[in-house]
């Protein structure tokens, strides 16, 4: 099975509501951090993409018609090369409650408190699937929010100035005929549209808004625990 989309924007860019949209429309699956999340062994292949530009990919998507979000985005170049006819799809929203999202989810992911780390780290130690999930965890942090933003995510000015350059980036290097530059609030029509599918007869979803972030992220945990 082909790659036949790639999404290159950032997460909390409605890159979950994108996931369900795409899964709707028949791209069955679409992968997600959430996927790497559930089988966190793949790691080794996205650690392989950062350090070398390739890997296996038949392995790395067996099963995926498409991919968004973290961690496929900073490898949309890549993956063009490997899916030369995949449509792109730029997942926009407004930079502000980009920022204001992130800053209040991914940045604050895991647990918080002194106390909170120690409990984790103690079920750590009798859990390899939670070990596992959290070095799934860790090399978002370290690839997204510390090499995205030169380690200066908290820098808001700075933030949105890599934002704002990775779309520019996104469009000058895609050809137009291949790319959507596409805000999850306009529903189905231009997704529709761009992918030449029927608009379904269902709503559009609408998921992972932040209030619900933190929650999905330690059932992720918990489920990890079980493992």
């Amino acid at each position: 099975m082909s790659i036949q989309i790639i999404g290159a924007g950032f997460p909390r860019t409605g890159t979950t509501t994108l996931k369900q949209a795409l899964q709707v429309l028949g791209f069955n699956d679409t992968y997600h951090f959430k996927d790497l999340i559930a089988h966190p062994k793949k790691l080794v292949h996205w650690q392989e993409l950062e350090t070398s530009g390739t890997t296996n990919f038949d392995a790395l998507f067996e099963g995926f018609k498409a991919t968004v979000d973290f961690p496929g985005y900073p490898y949309y170049k890549i993956l063009m090369n490997q899916y030369p006819d995949a449509k792109v799809i730029l997942s926009v929203r407004d930079v502000d409650k980009w920022y204001e999202s992130t800053s209040k989810t991914i940045r604050k992911s895991g647990p918080q408190t002194v106390l909170a780390k120690i409990v984790l780290l103690s079920k750590m130690v009798f859990s390899s699937s939670l070990r596992d999930t959290f070095k799934c965890i860790k090399f978002m942090k370290k690839t997204y929010l510390s090499k995205q933003f030169d380690g200066q995510f908290d820098s808001e000015s700075h933030a949105k100035s890599i934002f704002h350059k990775h779309i520019e980036n996104v469009k000058a290097h895609v050809p137009k005929d291949k790319l959507l530059v596409f805000d999850v609030a306009e529903g189905w029509q231009p997704l529709c549209d761009f992918l030449n599918i029927p608009v379904p007869t269902e709503d559009f979803p609408h998921l992972n808004k932040k209030e619900n972030f933190h929650e999905m992220v330690n059932d992720m945990i918990k489920d990890a625990a079980k493992g």
